[in-house]
C-alpha cells in the first residue's frame, strides 16, 4: 500500500508539473512581446520535464523494494529549478529572433531573409534631387553675381568700336549714323529669317521700351531702337517689312548692299558666318549677339549681352542717361 500511494502521488506530481509548465509556456506564446517563442523549445521543455519525472519514479520504485525509510525521493524542487531554467532559455530564445518574421528561430541565411541597410534607392533619389537642384542654383547665382560684378567696373576712354556708316530704311531712304544725333540708340545685328535668337533678343529690346515709358517716360523719348540685317541677299525692303509687323513699333530697319553691311559689321567688330546650307540654299547665319548702346553723340556707352534681363538693360539705361561726371 505504501508503494501504491507513493507512485501515486509521484504520478500526481508529474501530472500538475506538466500542465503547470504547459501553462506558462501557453501563457508566453500568447504574449505580444514572445510571438516567436520556438515549438522546439516548447517540446524540450516537456521532454526534459518527462525526464527528470521519469528519473524520479525510478529512483523512488528501487528504493521502496527494500523500505521506504531507505527510499531517496527526488530533492524537493528539483524538477521545478530545471523546467524554470529551459523556459527562461525559451524565452531568451524568443527574444533573440522576435521582429525577425522567423518563428521557428531559423537563421536569416536560411529563411533568404536581406535585412535592409540605411542606405535605400528612394534616399538616394532624394540626395540626387537636392545636389542637382543645388547647382543649378549656384549656376544662377553665380552669372548674375558676375553681371553685378561687370556693371560695378569703372572704365575709362572710349572703345574702339563703331564708326560712320551709310545704310537704307524700309522707305529706300538714305540713312547714316548721322541721322540719330541727340538720339541713345539701341542697335542689333540679326536677319529675318532666325529662327529663335534675334526674335527673343528684339522682343527683350521692346520690353525694355515698354518699360522706359511706364517708368521713365522723358527717357523713353530720347532712345530709338535700330534693326540692321546682315542678310540682305535675302532680307529685302518687302521682307523686312512683313518681319517688322512682329515687333516693337519703334524700331527703324536697316539694310543695304552686301558692300555696306560687312562694312560697318566690320567696324562693330561683329562676327558673322553661313552656318548649315542646304542643297537648295537655303542656310542660317551665325553671329554675334549684342545690343550696343549709343549715346546722343553716336559713342557707345554701353553693351548688352544675351544673358541680361530686361530689368537689368533699363537698369543700365537709366544709370548711363542720368550720369553725371564729376570733374
Amino acid at each position: 500500500m505504501i508503494r501504491i500511494s507513493t507512485n501515486s502521488r509521484l504520478a500526481s506530481t508529474a501530472t500538475l508539473l506538466t500542465r503547470k509548465i504547459f501553462q506558462r509556456n501557453t501563457s508566453l506564446a500568447s504574449s505580444p512581446a514572445l510571438h516567436c517563442l520556438s515549438s522546439n523549445g516548447r517540446r524540450g521543455a516537456v521532454a526534459s520535464l518527462s525526464s527528470n519525472s521519469g528519473s524520479s519514479s525510478s529512483n523512488s520504485n528501487g528504493g521502496s523494494s527494500s523500505s521506504s525509510s531507505t527510499s531517496n525521493p527526488p530533492p524537493p524542487g528539483g524538477s521545478s529549478d530545471a523546467s524554470a531554467a529551459t523556459a527562461a532559455a525559451s524565452v531568451k530564445y524568443a527574444k533573440t529572433t522576435a521582429g525577425t518574421g522567423n518563428p521557428e528561430g531559423l537563421g536569416a541565411a536560411e529563411e533568404g531573409v536581406v535585412t535592409r541597410g540605411p542606405v535605400t534607392w528612394p534616399a538616394l533619389g532624394l540626395v540626387a534631387v537636392v545636389a542637382a537642384s543645388a547647382v543649378a542654383y549656384y549656376k544662377i547665382e553665380r552669372e548674375r553675381r558676375l553681371e553685378n560684378a561687370m556693371g560695378k567696373i569703372v572704365s575709362t576712354g572710349k572703345p574702339a568700336i563703331g564708326g560712320p556708316w551709310s545704310l537704307v530704311d524700309l522707305d529706300g531712304n538714305l540713312v547714316t549714323n548721322k541721322s540719330f544725333e541727340g538720339k541713345w540708340t539701341l542697335l542689333y545685328f540679326g536677319f529675318a529669317r532666325c529662327p529663335d535668337i534675334c526674335p527673343s533678343e528684339m522682343v527683350k529690346v521692346g520690353k525694355v521700351m515698354d518699360r522706359l515709358e511706364k517708368e521713365y517716360p522723358e527717357l523713353r523719348k530720347k532712345v530709338q531702337p535700330i534693326f540692321v540685317s546682315i542678310d540682305p541677299a535675302r532680307d529685302s525692303l518687302k521682307a523686312l517689312r512683313d518681319y517688322s509687323k512682329d515687333f516693337h513699333p519703334s524700331y527703324v530697319f536697316l539694310t543695304g548692299a552686301p558692300e555696306q553691311v560687312q562694312a560697318m559689321a566690320k567696324k562693330y567688330r561683329v562676327y558673322m558666318s553661313k552656318a548649315d546650307e542646304t542643297e537648295d540654299g537655303d542656310y542660317l547665319v551665325d553671329h554675334s549677339i549684342v545690343i550696343y548702346f549709343h549715346d546722343d553723340t553716336g559713342d557707345i556707352s554701353d553693351c548688352f549681352t544675351q544673358s541680361m534681363r530686361p530689368s537689368d538693360v533699363v537698369e543700365k539705361i537709366v544709370e548711363r542717361m542720368t550720369f553725371v561726371p564729376k570733374y
